[in-house]
């Protein structure tokens, strides 16, 4: 494969951000990768806005009992109006983080964001937990990795899904001490069984209150003497996340899970890992000289490292609307993508996360992929079925019966399918095309659209699908039978 300019290019703003825009795609010819890195870290070095999506009606509730500190304040029936209402809420919130890797000038923050979301995985409801989460992972996804882990630690969203709430003296709980060990900081193998439940204790008395604020409970604290990692103490919280972050093991796990998820997920290297995990180290672990070390040097852009990804499920919908742009009748119908394609944002199978590769393809989820880029040109109408984890499926089973929902999120056809309804500016993506001769468009539009060796999809099966009535008809069923091939889900 030849690497060109343009593909090198289109190499690092699928891994450092969702994919090249249409408006812009013109200039990755010429552009060079530093001055192209160079913008993606200008155009996020602001800090984001907080994300409210909450529904006045629970802010009502929470103002209401502001002087209270438990959850026990609530009557029941509040209890379920904030359930059913901050499902509802989380669904918003979903859109519009998606917008923002869609739409935002800060493409670098919010794919990074992204992947501490997978790595910090935390399934709540509590919509109000949630944003502060979410808040806590934008606001650090490019500083410090000592700061963000303090506080998505200390997040009530994290505490509460790791049962931490329950964690107090004599009676501790070791799920919050665990995970932190084996997922957020040193991996599975690089701790003792006693580790686990002398930092449990250390961890006891860390809550929070009904607005999501960190809390510690002093009488609720082990205050006696811990042996953790060999060391002996009264150590507190604290002190177990400074032991972790003091251990080189820690700096090296990030950087192999970054490497995995930025660089090549089949091929770690673990030479390139291992000087990475030292400067990352030595750095006092600042996350974006570790991105400036990885997206600028020679070896990201080799062969190997290009189109050796499979999209994730919100990289895929999020690049198609980069390069297609689109506005969506019902943003919702982005909730039923993600959810029939394994990756609803906010609920991650378990604390691990999602597990990324060939796990993103199957069957069902490859042919609803390849189907996709046909259903958003002809708004069509599409069924699904309800699965049987509600909780995981925020709520959406409500969507499959009439009876049940509140608010109908789509417009149903006459068969009862859900209607995608996608109106896509094909004059703006056309204007890419704009100085191609008619003989070269099916070439270029694929040098365009693919990460993937020329002459990797058959060029007779693309020309079967296109409408050679007129230049632009030619120019989009050409691009939506690039994009549902399967070589358009790697990048």
């Amino acid at each position: 494969m030849t690497v060109s300019n343009r593909l090198k290019n289109q190499h690092l703003l699928w891994r450092a951000a969702f994919g090249p825009m249409a408006e812009h795609s013109p200039e990755l010819d010429a552009l060079s990768q530093k001055k192209l890195w160079d913008l993606l870290v200008k155009t996020s070095a602001k800090k984001p806005g907080y994300i409210d999506v909450a529904n006045d009606a629970i802010k009502g509730v929470i103002m209401g009992i502001q002087n209270e500190v438990k959850a026990e304040a609530l009557s029941k029936d509040q209890k379920q109006m904030l359930r059913q209402q901050s499902r509802e809420d989380l669904k918003s919130l979903n859109l519009r983080w998606l917008d923002e890797m869609i739409n935002s000038e800060a493409q670098l923050r919010e794919k990074m964001a992204f992947f501490w979301h997978g790595h910090f995985a935390c399934r709540d409801i509590n919509i109000f937990f949630q944003q502060l989460l979410l808040h806590e992972i934008r606001n650090n996804a490019l500083g410090n990795f000592r700061d963000l882990l303090n506080a998505v630690s200390k997040s009530a969203s994290m505490l509460a899904f790791l049962n931490n709430q329950q964690n107090r003296k004599q009676h501790p709980n070791e799920n919050f001490a665990r995970e932190v060990m084996e997922l957020f900081t040193l991996g599975r193998g690089n701790y003792t069984e006693n580790d686990i439940k002398e930092a449990a204790r250390a961890f006891t008395g860390w809550s929070f209150n009904i607005r999501g604020e960190f809390v510690f409970r002093k009488n609720q604290h082990d205050s006696g003497s811990k042996t953790i990692f060999g060391k002996t103490g009264n150590f507190g919280g604290e002190d177990v996340l400074n032991m972790l972050l003091d251990n080189k093991l820690t700096a090296k796990y990030i950087c192999k899970k970054i490497y995995r998820f930025f660089v090549n997920e089949n091929q770690p290297d673990e030479a390139k890992i291992n000087w990475l995990a030292d400067r990352f180290y030595q750095s006092g672990y600042e996350i974006l000289p570790l991105m400036q070390d990885i997206f600028t040097a020679d070896w990201f852009y080799a062969e190997k490292n290009i189109g050796s990804k499979i999209k994730s499920p919100v990289e895929l919908m999020a690049g198609m609307r980069r390069m297609l742009p689109m506005e969506l009748q019902t943003g919702q119908v982005q909730l039923l993508f993600q959810r029939v394609l394994g990756q609803v944002l906010f609920y991650p199978p378990n604390v691990a996360g999602w597990p990324g590769g060939k796990n993103w393809i199957d069957s069902s989820s490859l042919m609803f992929r390849l189907r996709m880029p046909q259903l958003l040109r002809d708004n069509e109408a599409l069924n699904i079925s309800a699965k049987s984890d509600d909780d995981q499926q925020m709520g959406m089973m409500e969507m499959e019966s009439p009876k049940k929902e509140k608010i109908k999120p789509f417009r149903k056809n006459a068969g009862g399918g859900a209607m995608i309804l996608a109106d896509i500016d094909w004059e703006a993506y056309s204007r890419v095309f704009t100085d191609v001769p008619r003989e070269q468009l099916t070439d270029v539009v694929a040098t365009v659209l693919l990460q993937t060796p020329d002459g990797a999809i058959r060029k007779e099966a693309i020309m079967l699908a296109a409408d050679q009535d007129s230049r632009d008809a030619f120019i989009r069923t050409v691009t939506i039978a690039v994009m549902a091939t399967p070589e358009y889900q790697l990048c």
